[in-house]
């Protein structure tokens, strides 16, 4: 006696296990397209499956080993390669296409380089002889002055922090003191 959540629960298994199973599938026609072994830690990555599953699936295990047989080569059949060569030519051209782009992007890398240094070399010909000295001089004694005004800043904002923690201080203190005064300051003049 089921009942209608526990069918539905073991349709649901089903379909996820079918599911699985078609992935696999799929994973074993691309291995045996590229002509790539077939190993269980592969093909779970490739179909997005658990190595559990491959091991304990019958359905799972049949079509692996099925798929390990057709990619053995048999000793009556002449296996000269024809039908792993369009995948080796279609990575070699691949590869090449590669190679030119790479080697194009380094010649534009070159030239961009060279432009630069040239930038450089111009504008150090355009200055007059100890300029540069003076510059990098100047530029230290710059550096120097930053670091020292920072510090200096630094220094007036915690003295600013202080300052207004005592002026704080100072306002409490007051209004305490004006509260303890208010009795005094309220008392009513006597009449004649």
């Amino acid at each position: 006696m089921s009942t209608p959540r526990t069918d539905a629960a073991v349709q649901a298994r089903r379909q996820t296990t079918q599911v699985m199973l078609e992935r696999l599938q799929t994973a074993l026609t691309t291995a045996a397209r590229d002509h790539t072994p077939v190993t269980v830690a592969a093909l779970a990555r490739t179909a997005r499956v658990s190595r559990t599953f491959l091991y304990q699936n019958q359905q799972a295990r049949a079509l692996i080993e099925q798929a390990t047989r057709a990619s053995r080569p048999h000793p009556a059949v002449s296996n000269s390669g024809s039908r792993a060569q369009p995948a080796w030519k279609e990575r070699a051209l691949n590869a090449e296409d590669a190679l030119t782009q790479a080697q194009r992007e380094i010649r534009t890398q070159r030239t961009h380089i060279a432009e630069l240094l040239g930038k450089i070399r111009d504008l150090e010909h355009d200055l007059p002889e100890g300029s540069l000295q003076r510059i990098v001089t100047e530029n230290t004694t710059l550096k120097q002055h930053v670091r020292q005004l920072t510090q200096d800043n630094q220094q007036i904002q915690e003295r600013l922090t202080s300052a207004r923690q005592n002026n704080r201080f100072m306002d409490k203190r007051i209004a305490d003191l004006e509260a303890q005064l208010a009795p005094y300051l309220t008392i009513p003049t006597p009449r004649p």
